[in-house]
């Protein structure tokens, strides 16, 4: 084994995100769809540490359960950290090891933030020094999520989700996650999605949709800019929420049931499982994870917007 002079980790961290606003386009020749979707990130973490190494290994740890995650090359976290290897002429190898507190197929991003963080960690690990453009060009390459969770804060995305634009958003908006025991494939909440069109029990679908490029509502920026949490619940959406539902019929248990605690809104994230359930503010947050707890489910407040994947200093 390679005897490093300096066998200090390196230790980077990025956010998971909520999905405040998606409209989902028509299922595309290649099997993708193009979205309209405002992201905010959010203050639940993965952290993940870099050591030089020979090979390339992920480990993991942290508040949720890990052990069905993958730690070959299938690993996003491995695949981020190959690419950039190549990309920059790396010769060597990265140990990783991340603690995970974002839910596991979740529709939170937690995926997407450990290949963020990586990318981060072994860029300064490895002194590559790229700059913010290719960095956001690697990322892209791994998922559609993955440029979000580099650049944090609040924005839109456009195309695959990949394309960003910067939103404002003042003040902080106090959310109170639903966590659930299970998790959801994306690629079959967006089956599930493409065969209620097609069986026409979509309602926001219609014939003439396939033929709109879907586009966030100027309402959610309006409310974003204002840091008007009520006028941002009116305008929460997620085109993909009623496909979560039909593969987990729970889930709308799980919405009633926050809506009648107090939330001024709720909504599947992304491709779900996770509820997100927006408030006015912490003491609201506080009175609704316990009455979440209390039906003994998961329940986390998180605050947002944070910032985006970043090397974190001793």
């Amino acid at each position: 084994m390679t005897v490093w002079a300096n066998d200090v980790a390196v230790h980077a961290r990025a956010p998971g995100k909520i999905n405040l606003f998606m409209r989902v386009g028509a299922l595309e020749a290649d099997g993708y769809h193009d979205v309209a979707t405002a992201y905010q990130a959010v203050s639940l973490y993965e952290d993940v540490l870099a050591w030089h190494d020979d090979e390339f290994s992920v480990a993991f740890n942290g508040s949720i359960d890990t052990s069905g995650l993958p730690t070959d090359a299938s690993n996003l976290a491995i695949r981020a950290a190959k690419l950039l290897a190549r990309h920059a002429g790396v010769p060597g190898g990265v140990r990783l090891e991340i603690e995970k507190h974002v839910p596991i197929a979740g529709g939170m991003g937690g995926g997407s933030a450990d290949a963020a963080a990586t990318l981060i960690a072994c860029d300064a690990l490895w002194g590559t020094a790229l700059p913010k453009e290719e960095l956001h060009m690697l990322a892209a390459s791994l998922g559609a999520d993955v440029p979000f969770a580099l650049s944090g804060g609040t924005a839109i995305g456009t195309g695959r989700g990949d394309r960003l634009s910067p939103a404002l958003a003042t003040g902080s908006f106090h959310w109170v996650l639903a966590v659930a025991e299970f998790g959801l494939s994306t690629p079959g909440v967006y089956r599930e999605l493409d065969r209620r069109r097609s069986a026409g029990v979509d309602p926001t679908w219609h014939p003439g949709a396939a033929a709109e490029p879907p586009a966030v509502d100027a309402e959610v920026l309006h409310a974003l800019r204002a840091g008007d949490s009520r006028r941002l619940a009116a305008a929460l959406h997620n085109d993909l929420q009623a496909a979560a539902l039909s593969l987990a019929p729970g889930l709308a248990g799980i919405l009633e049931l926050g809506e009648s605690n107090g939330a001024l809104a709720g909504l599947v994230s992304g491709s779900g499982p996770t509820v997100a359930f927006l408030v006015d503010d912490a003491d609201s947050a506080i009175e609704l994870q316990v009455a979440l707890s209390a039906s003994r489910l998961t329940a986390v407040h998180v605050h947002g917007p944070v910032h985006g994947a970043r090397v974190l200093h001793p």
